[in-house]
């Protein structure tokens, strides 16, 4: 006689069938809970290039290479750091369930932050999101929504990592699959206790964390990646950078970012020490460490942060920051337009040398460095911006661009708190549109549209507690209509709000005279200018505008402040600039 097997998933059915109410998923998670979301994984998306068969990541077949993830860095069990958060990409062997689709399942997560970060990927040749509920630990709930890029078609510009090919049961496909990490607000004081996913087709979560706030650190200078440039090649080579300080403090932590990038990095060592005279230190060099090591390899689009060192950084004041690079270089994320000179080694780590005797090559640009933390202090103010926030025609080597102005401004004062600044000015940047797409070796370093990389320059920055905005002539230039610029200004308002900074706008400068400055330009320039001033969007304004026209000739700059070029400020007009700045409008 034929045996009848019945499966708990066919009894559960009936049973759903039999009694209302009952269903074959809301049982089991009434019953367990919420899970670590490694338990919860239902879906195989990475597979060997030799048995692309064995992941089916798009339910079409199609799967991440397990080889190109690892020549990314971006092996199994590694702990990689973006945006600041710090997420584990999967420990599972090519062919095992890696990432889970989200279906409304609650994932056990801990920690107290100021976001909660999702490494994901959507399926479907679109965007994949819905709503989700974080849960904390005193029985609160807020809702969230979660969105993410599809992994073949999404923008280049916000990914974590592009790979160099993707897998198919019928060949491999030279196209650039992506990965994002997406972040999205928490209750800042709470300690949260799970996250329930959203219920949306095609959106894979990989890992998940909350964002560990840097409590009691301060930003004291920073940079933004415009691009990814071929370099030296640098083959065990050391890198002087000269950067400078706002505030100040008795320890000290580094941050680098491998933005944009393809490939790993290996940081051989590390130091810091005070500037005496061009590459020379004051005193010694201090090495900093990395989790206890000297150095540290960086995956493609991941930082690293240095352990905090006792190391009295002063206020207002030139540091040298060493790092040695001993395999081969090619290529790095940059930040072309430093303003200062900075230095290069001969062969051989030379983090510890005090003099400049090793270093006989000037570098204008600051490559893979983008942060220098304090502990203590109020915070940091972010002034997000393109070329005259960048100090395009200011001095070199003099620290005259108007946010050194404007932290020196804060230290010499009481009456608000001496907020630390950091410069995220990009020459070339524009609200709106991409000038460097975000991917692949490029001689253009003007960086991601403004929008693109607000999270990434603006949110993520340690302790930003207000932002300021003063971008859109590069895109009025280029014939991007004011309604638009107005469109993305008031999308990173809204997004700065929703994270609970204080955002300020300042005023496009005018500048007739110069080639791409037309009458029409000038219109659109005018009529963003009025948006800003009456529209009560941003938290306040500062009207750069005003400072530096010429009363007698509204679209042009006064010559006093005009560098030449009739686009940029020269010294006198980046110091007028500060110079105008209420202090009291940068106080959350």
């Amino acid at each position: 006689m034929r045996r009848r097997v019945w499966s708990s998933a066919v009894v559960l059915a009936l049973f759903a069938v039999l009694v209302p109410g009952v269903s074959a998923q809301a049982a089991p998670e009434r019953r367990a809970g919420p899970l670590p979301l490694e338990q919860l994984f239902d879906n195989r998306a990475v597979s060997d290039d030799a048995r692309p068969a064995e992941a089916n990541f798009d339910g079409a077949g199609a799967s991440l290479s397990a080889q190109a993830l690892s020549a990314a860095g971006w092996t199994p069990g590694r702990a990689l750091t973006v945006q600041g958060a710090r997420l584990t990409w999967p420990k599972r062997r090519p062919g095992q369930p890696d990432n889970v689709l989200a279906a409304g399942q609650d994932v056990r997560v801990r920690g107290r932050g100021d976001a909660l970060a999702f490494l994901v990927a959507g399926t479907g040749g679109a965007g994949a999101g819905g709503t989700g509920t974080v849960t904390y630990t005193d029985g609160r709930r807020t809702s969230y929504r979660l969105t993410t890029p599809d992994w073949r078609t999404g923008p280049l510009a916000t990914k974590a990592v592009a790979l160099a090919r993707i897998n198919t049961p019928g060949g491999q496909l030279a196209e650039r699959p992506r990965l994002y990490v997406m972040t999205v607000p928490v209750l800042v004081g709470r300690e949260v206790a799970s996250v329930r996913l959203p219920r949306a087709a095609g959106l894979h979560v990989f890992a998940l964390a909350v964002r560990a706030p840097a409590t009691g650190w301060t930003g004291s200078w920073a940079t933004a990646t415009g691009g990814y440039p071929t370099v030296g090649p640098w083959t065990d080579r050391t890198l002087r950078l000269v950067v400078h300080t706002s505030a100040g403090g008795p320890r000290v932590r580094l941050r680098f970012d491998n933005t944009f990038a393809a490939a790993p990095v290996r940081i051989g060592s590390a130091t810091v020490a005070v500037q005496a005279t061009g590459a020379a230190a004051r005193a010694t060099p201090v090495a900093v460490s990395f989790r206890g090591a000297a150095g540290v390899e960086i995956p493609a689009g991941a930082q690293a942060y240095s352990d905090p060192l006792g190391f009295a950084v002063p206020a207002d004041t030139n540091l040298l920051v060493s790092f040695h690079l001993p395999g081969t270089v090619p290529a790095a994320p940059v930040h072309r337009l430093a303003q200062q000179r900075s230095y290069v080694s001969g062969p051989g780590d030379h983090t510890a040398d005090g003099s400049a005797a090793e270093y006989p090559t000037v570098l204008t640009s600051w490559p893979l460095l983008t942060g220098v933390d304090v502990r203590g202090g109020p915070g940091s103010v972010v002034l997000l911006g393109d070329s005259i926030t960048d100090g395009d025609k200011s001095t070199m080597d003099a620290n005259r661009r108007w946010p050194n102005v404007l932290a020196t401004r804060l230290l010499k004062q009481s009456v608000v708190p001496r907020y630390g600044v950091l410069n995220q000015g990009i020459s070339g940047n524009r609200v709106v549109l991409d000038r460097y797409p975000g991917d692949g070796v490029s001689t253009d370093t003007a960086g991601v549209s403004a929008l693109y990389r607000f999270d990434r320059d603006v949110l993520a920055q340690t302790s930003a507690r207000t932002a300021v905005v003063f971008e859109g002539i590069n895109d009025l230039r280029w014939d991007t209509t004011a309604e638009q610029v107005i469109a993305g200004l008031r999308e990173i308002a809204d997004r700065g709000h929703a994270r609970g900074l204080r955002m300020l706008a300042a005023t496009i400068l005018p500048c007739e005279g110069e080639v791409r400055c037309t009458a029409w330009a000038d219109a659109e320039r005018s009529e963003v200018n009025a948006w800003i001033r009456a529209s009560g969007v941003f938290d306040g304004v500062l009207d750069f505008d005003a400072v530096v026209r010429d009363p007698a000739r509204p679209s042009r700059m006064l010559p006093a402040y005009d560098s030449g070029d009739h686009l940029h400020p020269g010294d006198a007009g980046l110091a007028a600039l500060a110079e105008a700045v209420d202090l009291r409008l940068l106080v959350p």
